[in-house]
């Protein structure tokens, strides 16, 4: 082989390597596809909302029923003897009726508790205690409801047996024979129901409205003035500040004692 040919194989030859240690280029993507990337929604779709609720319709209450405009037959008023009788509404509380109780002892009489449920249930040692000194008991609704006379009998029933549940169960075995409705608003309906449970419905003869919170000489006054033999005299040991009714009993109890004589219900 001639030296020309010998060059032409030998430069060959290094082009031929050459060309095989370049990297293979890369693939081209494939063409993306007209239009957007990103799949537009469904034309039939529609959003999902949940169902409104049925609404509830609140509870009313039944109407009440009008006012009487005069006191139902049935309230006991008197005494029944020439002795006077005073009673105590909307306690028991912890601040007056121990003071109460104790002018009571101290003239050696007894008189009648008109108690409110919710307060015999917060302070039953002073139940047992009116219980225990011989006073008398009596109902005077679970928390002071005005217009219990004017509601369902069934409600006014289980009002009723809900407080002297609360009244005996501080003082177990203790009678309830009186039932006197707050404000004296008075229904043929509650005294009904009071008779159904063995209570008598206990009204007033004489109220000074010590609940107005006059001062105590007025209280005093207002009672002796208006007491006559066999008056029940209303008088407040609870229900809001009772010291002028305190201060009045201090006079009212030794006057009332040496003029009618003081009696516990029966």
């Amino acid at each position: 082989m001639s030296a020309r040919a010998v060059l032409a194989f030998g430069l060959s030859l290094v082009l031929f390597l050459g060309g095989c240690a370049e990297p293979t280029a890369p693939r081209p993507e494939a063409a993306a596809p007209t239009g957007s990337a990103t799949p537009e929604p469904e034309a039939t779709a529609k959003p999902t909302t949940s169902p409104k609720p049925t609404p509830t319709r609140a509870t009313t209450p039944p109407p009440l029923r009008p006012r009487p405009t005069k006191l139902p037959a049935g309230l006991r008023r008197t005494t029944g003897t020439r002795a006077v009788a005073l009673t105590f509404d909307d306690g028991p509380d912890p601040t007056w009726t121990p003071k109460i109780l104790d002018q009571l002892r101290a003239a050696k009489v007894q008189a009648t508790f008109c108690v409110i449920g919710t307060q015999a249930r917060r302070h039953p040692q002073l139940i047992a205690r009116i219980v225990r000194e011989g006073h008398q008991l009596c109902n005077h609704s679970w928390h002071h409801d005005l217009n219990l006379g004017r509601r369902p009998v069934a409600d006014i029933k289980a009002d009723l047996v809900r407080t002297n549940r609360a009244i005996q169960a501080a003082a177990p075995g203790a009678k309830v024979p009186f039932y006197r409705q707050p404000g004296g608003r008075w229904t043929p309906e509650v005294v009904a129901v009071a008779r159904q449970l063995g209570m008598r419905s206990l009204h007033w003869a004489v109220d000074p409205q010590d609940w107005a919170k006059p001062t105590a000489p007025t209280i005093r006054q207002r009672v002796i003035e208006a007491t006559r033999p066999g008056s029940i005299v209303l008088l407040h040991d609870g229900g809001g500040d009772r010291a002028a009714t305190v201060a009045a009993c201090a006079h009212l109890i030794g006057e009332l004692k040496r003029r009618y004589g003081l009696i516990r219900l029966r």
